[in-house]
C-alpha cells in the first residue's frame, strides 16, 4: 500500500490537517508545562512532575467503561466536538493563571486531572472515529498516518516550545495549545457526513459490561493489551526521562530539553511512515519492536553525555512507535465494529491509564536512585514482557524463529500456521 493512500479520501485529509495543528499545540504545552513544574513551581522535583503526569491519566482507567459506552451510543463526530471544546477551555484556564502570575503547583494538579477526565472520552473517540473515515482496508494506513501527524508535531513542537520558553516564558505555550483546538473542531465540522462509514449504534445502556465480556472471549486481543499496558506504564515515560536527564544528569537549559523531544520524533516519525506502508499488523512486528525498545532504552541508561543520549532517542522512538501502531491497528482490525468504541476505550485505559501507576514510581526512582535508574526500569520491564510473550507462544502455540540471510530478515511462525499452509 502507498504510504499516503488515505490522503486520497477528502474527510481524512481534513482530519489529518486538523489533528496536525492540534497535536503541535499539545506538544508545545507539554514542554511548557513540564518546565513550569520543574523550574518555576519546584526545585527540579521529578516527583512533582511524576504526579502531574499521573493525574493527567488517572481518570482514563476509571472512566474507560463509561466512556466506551458513550462513544458507541452517540455519533463520534458530536462526541469529539464536545471533548475538543472542553480541552480548549482547560488550556485557556491554565494559561490565564500563568499569565496573571497566580499559578501554584496545586492549580497544575487540578487542570491535569480535568484534562485527563476529558481525554478519557476524547482519545478512544478519535481512535474509533478513524475507522469511520476510511474503508476497512485503509485502517492500518490511516493509523500509521495518524502517528505521522502526531510525531510530525512532536518533531517541531518541543524545539519550538523550548525556544518560546527561553524567549517569552511559559504562558504563550499554553495559549498556543488552546487556540490549536480550533483547527480540529473546524476539521470535524467540514467533513461530509455522507462519505463516512458509521459503525452501528449500541442500543443498550449495559454496553460497558458487554464490551468487557467481548474482550474476555478474545485472548488474541488480550495478549496485545498486555504488551500495551507494560509499554505504556513503564516504557513511555519520556516526559519524565528527558526532563530529569536534561536538568539533573546533563545540566542543560530549556532549549536543549525541548530539543530532546524533537530528536526523538525523528525516530517516531520514521516508525509511523513505515507503519503506514504495512497492509496488516503482525505479532512478529509487535514482539520484535518491544525487544528493540528494550535494547535502545538500555543504551540510553548508559549514555555518557547529552549528545549521545539525544541520538539514542531516535531508535527508542522508532521502536516504541512501531509497537504502538502495530498494537493499535491489530485491535481496531480485530474488533467487531459495534464494539470498537468500548474496546478502544479499554485500549486507551490500559495504555494511558497505567501511567498513574508508572509515573509516580518512575519519578520516585529518579529522585531516589537517579534519572538513569528510572530509564533502566523501562528497559527491564519491556524486555521481560517481550520475552514472556515470546516464551508463552513458543510453549503453547509452537512458535518458531529463523534468521533468513538473503535478504536479511527474521521469520516467525507457529506450528498452527505451518499445518494450515500444508493442508
Amino acid at each position: 500500500m502507498k504510504t499516503f493512500a488515505s490522503m486520497a479520501i477528502r474527510n481524512y485529509r481534513y482530519y489529518f490537517l486538523g489533528a496536525l495543528v492540534s497535536n503541535l499545540g499539545t506538544w508545545i504545552q507539554r514542554i511548557g508545562q513540564d518546565w513550569l513544574v520543574l523550574t518555576e513551581l519546584t526545585d527540579n522535583s521529578s516527583t512533582a512532575l511524576g504526579i502531574v503526569t499521573a493525574l493527567q491519566f488517572l481518570a482514563i482507567p476509571l472512566l474507560a467503561p463509561y466512556a466506551g459506552s458513550v462513544i458507541d451510543r452517540y455519533p463520534k463526530r458530536k462526541v469529539l466536538i464536545v471533548t475538543q471544546i472542553g480541552l480548549m477551555l482547560t488550556a485557556l484556564g491554565l494559561w490565564a493563571l500563568v499569565a496573571s502570575h497566580q499559578v501554584q503547583l496545586w492549580h497544575v494538579y487540578v487542570f491535569a486531572l480535568l484534562m485527563g477526565a476529558i481525554t478519557a472520552f476524547d482519545n478512544p473517540a478519535r481512535q474509533a472515529f478513524v475507522s469511520e473515515i476510511v474503508p476497512r482496508e485503509y485502517i492500518p494506513n490511516a493509523v500509521g498516518l495518524n502517528s505521522t501527524s502526531f510525531n510530525g508535531a512532536r518533531l517541531a513542537g518541543p524545539g519550538l516550545a523550548g525556544l518560546l520558553v527561553a524567549a517569552v516564558g511559559v504562558g504563550p505555550t499554553l495559549l498556543i495549545n488552546a487556540l490549536s483546538f480550533i483547527a480540529m473542531i473546524g476539521a470535524i465540522l467540514l467533513m461530509h457526513a455522507d462519505e463516512l462509514h458509521p459503525a452501528p449504534i449500541a442500543k443498550t445502556r449495559g454496553g460497558a459490561l458487554d464490551g468487557l465480556r467481548y474482550l474476555r472471549s478474545r485472548p488474541d486481543l488480550i495478549v496485545v493489551l498486555v504488551m500495551v499496558f507494560v509499554l505504556g506504564t513503564f516504557g513511555m515515560n519520556f516526559q519524565i526521562f528527558n526532563a530529569t536527564m536534561a536538568t539533573t544528569e546533563f545540566g542543560v537549559g530549556s532549549a536543549e530539553f525541548g530539543l530532546l523531544g524533537t530528536v526523538m520524533a525523528v525516530g517516531t516519525l520514521a516508525g509511523a511512515l513505515m507503519a503506514a506502508r504495512r497492509t496488516r499488523p503482525t505479532l512478529r512486528v509487535l514482539v520484535l519492536s518491544m525487544i528493540g525498545f528494550s535494547v535502545s532504552t538500555l543504551l540510553l541508561t548508559l549514555s555518557p553525555n547529552y549528545v549521545t543520549y539525544a541520538l539514542l532517542l531516535i531508535p527508542a522512538g522508532f521502536f516504541s512507535l512501531t509497537a504502538l501502531t502495530t498494537a493499535n491497528a491489530s485491535v481496531q482490525l480485530g474488533t467487531a465494529p459495534e464494539f470498537r468504541g468500548r474496546v478502544m476505550a479499554v485500549y486507551m485505559a490500559i495504555f494511558m491509564g497505567g501511567t498513574p501507576l508508572g509515573s509516580p514510581l518512575i519519578g520516585w526512582i529518579g529522585q531516589t536512585l537517579g534519572p538513569r535508574a528510572s530509564v533502566a526500569v523501562a528497559s527491564i520491564t519491556t524486555g521481560l514482557c517481550a520475552v514472556g510473550i515470546f516464551a508463552y507462544f513458543a510453549l503453547h502455540k509452537g512458535l518458531r524463529v529463523r534468521i533468513a540471510r538473503h535478504p536479511l530478515r527474521i521469520k516467525v511462525w507457529t506450528h498452527q500456521n505451518e499445518v494450515e499452509a500444508t493442508s
